[in-house]
């Protein structure tokens, strides 16, 4: 077993650097037997980026390095080991995985096709549907998933981080009585400390006019380890917390996964997926039913199964609106109601979410 005290030190960042996957595979097998495994917070520090990917000789095409670049590369150890990462089908290494697909321009897909910024009365905070405000709360994500809509753009985004804007943040709620929700999203709004979660979650649960402050995070699926029982229980003494989170493929629904979840349900706090629909990774009946009646086994509503957005760099995910009309067909005929999500697509300036049924008439 590898010594923990020489995992949780600052030099161990630099043992991860290998120039082969076998010794990359010993490293996190001896990790994952220790308690630091365990540490979110472990867990970010060890993050691979793209240096790493390249020594690895992962980015195996002159435009997948140029996409790590472009749209820079992060993957958890926790989410690298629940893969194949030497598989070009796992269908986890797609999602964290630079490709040369993503330097690839596609008509019609653009870096801010929501025009999310045109919809920033305050910085940090967009408003594009009337009773619900979004606001990015961080910067960071344990996996760089390569299918992020914001992947384009984030960098130069207000974030809201300081308590000056999340004041402002309250104060533009607090003057549109007409909105009923705030959705806590970014980046991924659980990669801060307890205090700075729950003082931004209180802050806005405290307004009366609100029923409920969503918190859009992958955690679950990428660093279930964050999903602390204390984080979940200061997070359900508001009553008004949701989370929807993103399982894409059944291989995300591990023990750790089902045990993050359960933190949340157990403290009161519905949980919702929100998948998105990936050529090569989920586009297939068989996937999504395996899926589907995973979250229902752990207790996690299947609510959304997204066409992708039409943002830059993403193309190569593309599945048609026809194929989703496909697949919702037939994943009807295979699961019950309560494992049975909504296909639909976001589309600019529609006022709500549309049905695939209503993009293929």
């Amino acid at each position: 077993m590898a010594n923990t005290d020489s995992l949780k030190k600052p030099r161990v960042r630099r043992l991860i650097r290998f120039t082969d996957v076998a010794a990359l595979r010993r490293w996190l097998d001896a990790a994952h037997a220790t308690p630091a495994w365990s540490d979110w917070k472990w867990q970010m520090r060890q993050a691979l980026d793209a240096t790493d990917l390249a020594r690895l000789g992962l980015l195996v095409h002159p435009d997948s390095a140029a996409a790590a670049i472009r749209y820079p590369a992060r993957v958890s150890p926790y989410y690298l080991a629940a893969g194949d990462f030497t598989d070009p089908a796992d269908p986890l290494r797609a999602q964290w995985l630079p490709v040369a697909g993503e330097m690839v321009a596609a008509a019609g897909y653009c870096a801010d096709p929501f025009d999310e910024v045109a919809h920033s009365p305050v910085p940090g905070l967009v408003h594009r549907f009337h009773d619900r405000v979004l606001v990015l709360a961080s910067a960071r994500c344990a996996v760089n998933c390569r299918h992020c809509t914001r992947k384009n753009d984030f960098e130069n985004r207000a974030v809201m981080t300081d308590s000056a804007g999340l004041r402002a943040a309250v104060a533009y709620v607090r003057a549109n009585p007409g909105v009923r929700e705030v959705i806590l999203s970014g980046g991924d709004p659980l990669l801060e400390n307890d205090a700075a979660v729950l003082r931004r979650v209180r802050a806005f649960a405290s307004l009366p006019q609100l029923d409920a402050v969503r918190i859009g995070t992958r955690t679950p699926a990428t660093l279930p380890m964050r999903i602390t029982g204390a984080l979940a229980r200061a997070l359900g003494a508001s009553k008004k917390v949701w989370v929807n989170t993103q399982f894409n493929h059944a291989s995300e629904l591990t023990p750790d996964a089902a045990e993050a979840c359960g933190r949340l349900v157990d403290a009161g706090i519905p949980v919702s997926n929100q998948a998105v629909l990936l050529k090569g990774v989920n586009d297939s009946v068989d996937a999504l039913v395996r899926l589907c009646s995973g979250l229902q086994r752990i207790r996690v509503r299947p609510y959304y199964v997204f066409i992708g957005d039409p943002v830059a760099g993403t193309a190569h995910f593309r599945v048609s609106a026809k194929r989703a009309v496909e697949l919702a067909d037939a994943l009807a005929q295979r699961v019950g109601g309560l494992a049975m999500p909504r296909f639909v697509a976001d589309i600019p300036g529609a006022p709500a979410k549309t049905a695939v049924q209503d993009l293929v008439r």
